[in-house]
């Protein structure tokens, strides 16, 4: 793996495109511009924001529940916070190093191709083993589970894991995937298995475009299709990841938001980011949150909202015309680190303390040699309590870049 690594066992605490998109008419085949069809998605909307008010009352309830678990069984009272003063909130679990697309600013085709080497599955932590810590790191104060990859659907029965954390208690759940493998089955299966939310990453409607940011002969339907998948098992509403890249699918933008306007899902423009060292970043292809902003609103006017809680990423903003909300995560020109609440635990057992940190802290070798959840708790609240990352903001005012970063697919993004 990408960076150095030290052992917690050990005590570490170390802190092509540029044509003019052609959307084919099957993308939009739903879009009648009649009155009624205006209505009904407007009035979707709106129930997805009553959803969405519920979805938020409910985890207030589920906090509370937790804070009141925790003091009846003994377990830490106080918030775990690092040396900034964050919290330990939300954890990242990249469950699998593979995936079946070769996005160019995640894992391009050229540098992992057929004959790329991806871990051995003895290599990988079970998910008896993701379990054990997911219930560990709750008791510390994580109230977000992501489930990551790679692409997490190529992880065998990930709702098996799914029901497990459930079964850990009133713990938020979400995955994030590519939507490749998602279909109706396998998006009902989790749900059935207690996930809640599900974001589906989709760079662009033109299929020339989508192809050449994921580096496959995938059609962007095939995502669509997992989108109303999703959907239709009741995980909505879906979030849909937008990362837009100078030069390549930046004319995407609009065609992107026209299409999702008026539906129940939330589409975020992410800005491409200089996560590991071979996607060939360089800070001229960054399409900036500003941009973007003005872009869309330019079009259709939009209003800034409020956060809905601290270390939310994304700036939101709500069409005026009551035509849903969108977001825009600016992690390159609008740093965030200073409410960074998320560790980060990739498929073979290493804790990242930020998605750019050089040093990875190794669980797998202390989880397969005996630890106790007492000792795991301590050794995670050090490691938490002495991190000091703020990559982002660093990079922001000087323009350097680490020479030794994890990648995104290993880190889960």
């Amino acid at each position: 793996m990408t960076g150095r690594t030290t052992d917690l066992m050990a005590g570490a605490t170390d802190g092509a495109v540029n044509g003019q998109p052609r959307v084919h008419r099957e993308v939009h085949a739903f879009r009648s511009s009649s009155a009624s069809n205006f209505g009904f998605e407007f009035t979707s909307w709106n129930a997805s924001t009553a959803r969405q008010d519920q979805q938020f009352e409910a985890y207030k309830m589920g906090r509370m529940a937790r804070m009141q678990l925790s003091k009846s069984s003994g377990g830490p009272q106080g918030a775990v916070t690092d040396s900034l003063g964050r919290v330990l909130h939300d954890l990242r679990i990249s469950v699998t190093d593979r995936c079946n697309l070769r996005c160019r600013y995640c894992m391009p085709k050229e540098l992992f191709g057929e004959s790329y080497k991806f871990m051995p599955s003895a290599q990988l932590l079970t998910f008896d083993e993701i379990t054990r810590v997911t219930r560990c790191l709750i008791d510390l104060g994580v109230e977000k589970v992501r489930l990551t990859g790679g692409e997490p659907l190529v992880r065998r029965n990930l709702e098996d894991l799914v029901a497990k954390i459930s079964e850990l208690g009133t713990v938020d759940i979400a995955v994030t995937t590519n939507g490749v493998l998602l279909d109706e089955k396998k998006a009902c299966a989790l749900k059935a298995a207690g996930l809640q939310r599900i974001t589906v990453s989709l760079d662009a409607l033109e299929p020339d475009v989508f192809q050449h940011m994921s580096g496959s002969k995938v059609k962007p339907e095939r995502i669509l299709e997992a989108i109303d998948a999703a959907t239709a098992a009741g995980l909505d509403p879906v979030k849909i990841n937008m990362v837009v890249q100078r030069g390549v699918n930046e004319k995407s933008i609009l065609p992107m938001a026209e299409h999702f306007r008026g539906t129940p899902h939330i589409l975020r423009f992410i800005e491409f980011m200089d996560v590991g060292t071979t996607n060939g970043w360089l800070l001229n292809d960054v399409v900036t949150a500003e941009e973007i902003r003005r872009l869309i609103d330019s079009r259709w006017p939009l209003e800034p909202l409020p956060k809905r809680y601290p270390g939310e990423v994304a700036r939101r903003y709500r069409y005026r015309d009551g035509g849903g909300d969108i977001g825009i995560i600016a992690s390159v020109t609008q740093p965030f680190c200073g409410a960074c609440t998320r560790l980060r635990l990739t498929a073979d057992g290493k804790f990242y303390t930020c998605l750019f940190a050089p040093i990875g802290h190794d669980l797998r070798a202390a989880l397969r040699t005996g630890i106790s959840d007492v000792e795991i708790k301590d050794r995670v609240a050090k490691l938490w309590s002495g991190r000091s990352d703020r990559y982002s903001e660093l990079r922001a005012k000087a323009g350097d870049t680490l020479s030794a970063r994890p990648e995104m697919w290993q880190i889960g993004g």
